[in-house]
């Protein structure tokens, strides 16, 4: 029974808070914050095993190998501007396996300058989400987890804040290398705006994935579907307007997105190939990510993201590289461990 309320609740309450269109509250919260995550293409919830950011991703992917572990993540951007995450797991007896975390964005230094034009000192925007995420197994097979974050923006002089829970839910048959999820994130409410009366929603997602490793082989595939409680993730352009046929003066409407392209841009794949204990190669690629994002007329390898992480005795080393377009990319590095190693 309690199964069939967690399934149900994951369903219908993405549903009945979906946005069919304007802008949201807080984008950042969907930035990627870990060079797993990053390297296999966003939106990682499959990830099974002893990293502690796999717990943060989706916290019903906690598990007592998590406690103790720690990991921090840096991304690698121009300009100044910097965003990374702080993270720690650990255990609350026999009640299941908890995670602490930061995430932040340094924006660097401004300028501020008065009407004239007349300098009047520096500024230093900065964002945050400081969040405790909780996962149980049920049983061997079955855990569920969640999460409540809080969310603060401070923009020069405006500031804005808000909170926001996930909620997750995994089938892991490890014997077989299966694993199937389900997860609602970013469900919540924007307390205060930068700017009065201008409150606006939260992101939702309701994902699911399943992954599946290969029994005799280092492969390890991973189908997401994101964006499930919205159906229609194209953009249209409302400054096209439908046009005549110079030859038979028939109107040609605009060109809108059929069937199997809007199914399309709810896919993320993912693979992941273990060449051996320490070395561990990623990829991944979005495809609403690269019909948003790529160059109509160089569109490259938008979407695409790769991944490589190196996985010593005592701590793990892991670099991501998602491609925006071909005019913007991401870098970031995680180092992470487990701190029960490093004791005699």
């Amino acid at each position: 029974m309690k199964i069939t309320l967690l399934i149900l609740s994951l369903v219908i309450l993405p549903s009945a808070i979906a946005q069919t269109g304007g802008e949201y509250a807080f984008p950042f919260v969907d930035l990627h914050y870990s060079a797993q995550e990053a390297g296999l293409g966003g939106n990682f919830i499959t990830g099974a095993g002893d990293d502690i950011s796999m717990g943060v991703n989706n916290p019903s992917l906690l598990n007592p190998k998590m406690q103790k572990g720690a990991s921090v993540s840096q991304a690698l951007h121009t300009g100044g501007i910097n965003h990374g995450m702080f993270n720690y797991g650990f255990g609350l007896k026999d009640y299941g396996t908890m995670v602490g975390y930061i995430k932040y964005i340094d924006y660097g230094k401004f300028e501020r300058t008065g009407i004239n034009g007349v300098s009047e000192g520096t500024f230093s925007p900065f964002e945050m989400i400081a969040g405790a995420g909780f996962g149980r197994q049920l049983n061997p097979r079955l855990s569920i987890g969640a999460k409540a974050n809080i969310i603060y923006s401070q923009l020069e002089s405006y500031s804005a804040f808000g909170a926001s829970i996930d909620l997750g839910g995994t089938y892991y048959n490890e014997e077989k290398g299966f694993l199937a999820t389900a997860y609602v994130k970013n469900f919540g409410y924007q307390f205060k705006a930068h700017t009065p009366n201008n409150q606006k929603p939260l992101p939702v997602d309701f994902q699911m994935a399943a992954a599946y490793k290969l029994k005799h082989a280092p492969f390890r595939f991973t189908l997401l579907a994101h964006h499930l409680n919205k159906w229609d993730l194209t953009y249209n352009d409302p400054s096209l307007q439908p046009t005549i046929d110079p030859l038979s003066g028939d109107t040609i409407p605009v060109p809108r997105a059929g069937f199997f392209e809007k199914l399309g841009n709810h896919f993320t794949y993912q693979m992941e190939m273990n060449l051996s204990k320490v070395v561990h190669v990623r990829m991944g690629f979005d495809y609403h990510r690269r019909k948003e994002l790529a160059l109509s007329q160089r569109p490259g390898a938008a979407g695409m993201s790769f991944g490589l992480g190196l996985h010593f005795n005592k701590f793990s080393l892991d670099y991501g590289f998602l491609i925006y377009s071909q005019s913007g990319f991401n870098n970031i590095l995680t180092l992470s461990t487990n701190l029960s190693k490093w004791r005699r």
